[in-house]
């Protein structure tokens, strides 16, 4: 992607998904329950623009965005693998270009019926649904 404004345009519809209110507390997941929860799944993360944004988070620690489904998306980078991993009761995650790199972290709440919220280790809040 070598269009700046490509790129920001990309980061801006990611950052949207920060802005989304996370629900109230519920039950925080821990390391294990974490893993055991996303691994092998598809999160879908709600975004303020009523679109679900699918993450594919695979056994092996590979998640795989795919924004190419939406198409104010389809002229950005619209699918990345990144890596994901359990840390201190986090779930963390880094892509080589989405959010520019930058390794993020996020506490992990069910809500009941596989839905979820998450707090990023920036503040950032929001809320997915666990699976197809």
């Amino acid at each position: 992607m070598s269009n700046p404004a490509q790129k920001s345009l990309v980061m801006l519809l990611l950052s949207a998904l920060c802005l989304t209110n996370g629900a109230a507390a519920a039950d925080q997941l821990d390391g294990p329950k974490i893993k055991k929860l996303i691994a092998g799944e598809t999160v879908r993360l709600n975004t303020p623009f009523g679109i679900a944004l699918p993450l594919r988070y695979r056994t092996d620690g590979v998640v795989v965005g795919d924004v190419s489904g939406i198409s104010a998306a389809r002229m950005f980078t619209p699918k990345e693998e990144g890596r994901w991993w359990i840390e201190d009761n986090s779930l963390c995650q880094k892509w080589p270009s989405w959010y520019k790199g930058r390794q993020f972290c996020f506490k992990i709440t069910s809500l009941g019926d596989r839905r979820i919220s998450w707090i990023r280790d920036d503040g950032a809040k929001g809320t997915a649904r666990v699976g197809d």
